[in-house]
């Protein structure tokens, strides 16, 4: 059973990977990636393998050791939950990036490798997208505006 979850909290996030990647310009994909929403079933994953290692999830996270986490890292639920966990927060993080580049205008073929890196590193792929950020607000301050003569694609007004 723990198997399957692990598996389920992945497949759980993809429609809406999937959705950012290759439908960033769907009305309903920006109402869909505005929600937090979307890791509830998430979470429920989670919590159906935390529960039954919750004392030993306790011990890792309220006194953090090495040694600790590892010791919940080998209980199958243990590691599960903190695989879900990980799918939960690094789809809100995809769904704030994919967010804050139409705000900036950046093009969806820019953003979708971006996004797919940080669903595999996660990580890389956040430094990746603020570094461009950065440049981009800065470049942006430069000029005057305080952001508000960012390069704006047809995406950011809603069409398509």
């Amino acid at each position: 059973m723990t198997g399957f979850l692990f598996d389920l909290s992945f497949f759980l996030a993809c429609p809406f990977w999937l959705l950012m990647v290759f439908a960033p310009r769907w009305r309903r994909t920006v109402r869909i990636a505005g929600s937090p929403l979307t890791v509830l079933p998430i979470l429920a994953v989670y919590l159906t393998m935390a529960l039954p290692v919750f004392p030993q999830l306790w011990a890792a996270v309220s006194s953090p050791s090495l040694d600790g986490f590892r010791e919940l890292m080998v209980l199958a639920n243990g590691a599960g939950a903190i695989w879900a966990q990980v799918i939960a927060w690094d789809l809100l993080l995809g769904q704030w990036m994919f967010l804050e580049a139409r705000r900036l205008g950046l093009h969806p073929l820019l953003m979708g490798p971006l996004l797919v890196l940080t669903i595999v590193l996660s990580p890389i792929g956040l430094l990746i997208f603020l570094a461009i950020r950065a440049v981009l607000t800065t470049r942006a301050s430069r000029a005057g505006s305080d952001g508000a003569d960012l390069p704006r694609s047809s995406a950011t007004h809603g069409s398509g």
